[in-house]
Formats: C-alpha cells, sequence, structure tokens
C-alpha cells in the first residue's frame, strides 16, 4: 500500500514591501531634502533680500523734467467770468491787436465771459517737437467757474524765459458751483481750476547732454554712503572694476562710452542691476496738529517707564448782575465769576522691556 507523504519545503519569512525598501527610501528621501536645501540656498544667493534696481533709487542727472508755466485767456464761460477786471480788459484788448482789432483806451468789454488764467505743465525729459502735453488751468481773478470755457493759444515759457509749447483747448473742469439769488451757493470741489488732456504741443526740445558728458553720474534719492558703495559695486562687478566710482552719499560717476546708441545701452543695463539699499535710519515723526505718530522699522525700543492718564481742565463762567437801588442813579454792571478745575486720572505705571526692533 502506497502512501502519499506531502514534502514540506521551508520557506523563507516574508517581508512587507516597506521594511525590505526601508533602506532605499531614506536614502531616497536624504537626497530629495539635499537637493532642496541646495536648491533654497542658490536662489538666495541668487536674489539677495530687498534688493531694489538701481533705477528704483535715482536718476542719472541731467534727464528730468522742466515746469513750463503761461499766462492767458479763457473764453466762453457762461457769465461765470472776471467781470471787468482792469487786467482782464487789458489782456484781451492785447489778444484783440494780435488779429488787428483796436479798442479805443476808453472801451470797457464786459468779462463775464472770459477770464484771465495761468497754465502750468511739465516737460518730461527727451520731449521732441509735436508731442503732446497735459496742462492745468487755474484762474487768477474773480471767475467763479471755468466751466464750458476755451483756452485761447498761449505760449508756455520755461525758467529761461524760452517758448517751449504752446497750449489751447477746451477746458473739462471737475467742480461744480451753484448760486442763488438770495447770496445762497453751494460749491463742490474747486470749479476755478480745469485740466486739458494732451493740451499743450512741445515746440523745442531740452538738450539733456548725456550723450556728450565724459561720464555718466547717477544720483540718489535719499543720501546715503552705504546705498552709493554697493550702486558702484554693483557697476564694477557687471562692467569690470573702475567702472565706477561713488563720489559723495549721493552721486555715483560712471566712466561713459561714446556715441549716443552705446550710452543708451550702458544706461539701460546699469538701471536694471540689482542693488541691497542701506538699512535707513531710525526716525519718529511726530504731528502735534494732527496727533499722528510715525515710525520706522528702524527704530529699537529700550527700557522704559511709562504712565498715561487723563487730565480734564474746566473753566465754568458763571457772571454775576449787580443791581442798583432804587432812585440811586447806579448802573447795572455784569461781574465776571470764573472757575477753574483740574482733574487728574491717576493710573499705575508700567514697564516696557526692551526689545531689538520696534515690532518686538
Amino acid at each position: 500500500m502506497l502512501r502519499y507523504a506531502p514534502s514540506i519545503r521551508r520557506c523563507a519569512p516574508t517581508r512587507s514591501l516597506l521594511s525590505t525598501n526601508g533602506k532605499g527610501l531614506k536614502t531616497v528621501f536624504r537626497t530629495f531634502a539635499g537637493l532642496l536645501t541646495t536648491l533654497l540656498a542658490s536662489l538666495l544667493i541668487a536674489a539677495p533680500a530687498s534688493a531694489d534696481r538701481i533705477k528704483d533709487l535715482g536718476g542719472f542727472q541731467g534727464i528730468r523734467s522742466n515746469q513750463l508755466t503761461g499766462y492767458g485767456i479763457v473764453v466762453g464761460l457762461p457769465g461765470t467770468g472776471d467781470d471787468n477786471l482792469e487786467y482782464t480788459v487789458q489782456s484781451l484788448k492785447a489778444v484783440a491787436s494780435r488779429f488787428g482789432l483796436q479798442l479805443p483806451p476808453s472801451a470797457n468789454p464786459g468779462m463775464k465771459n472770459a477770464a484771465v488764467v495761468m497754465i502750468t505743465a511739465e516737460l518730461p525729459p527727451f520731449a521732441k517737437p509735436g508731442q503732446r502735453l497735459d496742462i492745468t488751468v487755474a484762474s487768477m481773478g474773480k471767475a467763479k467757474s471755468l466751466r464750458g470755457g476755451s483756452l485761447i493759444m498761449t505760449p508756455l515759457l520755461g525758467a529761461d524765459n524760452q517758448i517751449y509749447a504752446m497750449a489751447q483747448g477746451n477746458l473739462a473742469v471737475g467742480g461744480l458751483g451753484a448760486e442763488g439769488a438770495d447770496g445762497s451757493k453751494i460749491v463742490v470741489n474747486v470749479p476755478s481750476t480745469g485740466r486739458i488732456p494732451e493740451g499743450a504741443t512741445v515746440e523745442r526740445a531740452v538738450a539733456t547732454g548725456f550723450d556728450s558728458a565724459p561720464t555718466l553720474t547717477f544720483n540718489l534719492a535719499r543720501a546715503d554712503f552705504t546705498t552709493a558703495q554697493n550702486v558702484a559695486g554693483a557697476i564694477n562687478s557687471k562692467l569690470g572694476f573702475g567702472s565706477a566710482q561713488a563720489i559723495d552719499a549721493v552721486s555715483v560717476a560712471v566712466r561713459a562710452p561714446i556715441g549716443a546708441d552705446i550710452r543708451a545701452t550702458l544706461m539701460s543695463t546699469i538701471e536694471n542691476l540689482d542693488v541691497v539699499s542701506a538699512e535707513p535710519s531710525a526716525k519718529v515723526i511726530v504731528n502735534a496738529r494732527t496727533g499722528t505718530v510715525v515710525i520706522n522699522s528702524a527704530v529699537r525700543v529700550g527700557p522704559a517707564a511709562i504712565t498715561h492718564g487723563k487730565m480734564t481742565v474746566r473753566i465754568d463762567e458763571k457772571p454775576q448782575v449787580s443791581q442798583p437801588a432804587p432812585l440811586s442813579q447806579g448802573q447795572t454792571a455784569i461781574t465776571p465769576n470764573s472757575r477753574v478745575a483740574v482733574e487728574e486720572e491717576r493710573r499705575p505705571m508700567f514697564l516696557l522691556n526692551p526689545g531689538p526692533k520696534l515690532a518686538d
């Protein structure tokens, strides 16, 4: 008789996937952490904290805007003009004479529909003839409103008394004014001032001299020796040692090549360089009128003891009337009687611990 005896084979004990690959996973995690740390370190080195573009810290010397002013007349007002002011009449006669119209000296034309105004504009750097400028028009006399008026062609002069633009156009007034027959009136904003978008045409360009000066000078908006040195260092790192030098706390001199196109490329490169600006000095600004206190982040708080209480000053006026006796021929007199009292609320004193910064 045959017997079947199944063979029994011992198998190695099974392990879970996590236990089998535990060392591998740890190695992968360790490698990934190392790569992430290296990447973050490289990013921090490539982009330093609080780095600003050089163009945000100031501008090149000579590349600036210029103010223009002019004196002119606004006509077409609905009865809200200057109303026979002497210099308004003189201005109107001068305008009429330009068109060959001679008014007699005794003529006094009504000026309710006209007003003398001052025109202001800002001429940006590199503005070329034919470009348009926005202008602001403001009344000089008794005009109540410039709404609906038109500015007659007026030259705009610079500080050297030369004409740089010509202004003309219809005013856009944001204010509103209304007056009743009994003298009551209401005014919203300022109706005696208006604007003319693109109301002036540039007639003459201002020479900046950036293409002929031996050096380019970059001026910081805020004087700081550390920031000036950092700007010079950033330029030297990009263009080579000796290309830039900090002259003082504001100006950085840069050696410039010959040629306007090459200088424009150089200035564009410099403006887009990143530089770490210096920490601002600690400042506390107190406005006693409004009670506003402005403290910047550089202020460090030292140990101090502070107490704050409320003080009330009360003044009571109780005048007394002194009445004379009948038939005494005396006069009634009022005697002032004032009472002044000061009340102070006492509060405990508390200790303020020092902190490295204001936020702490």
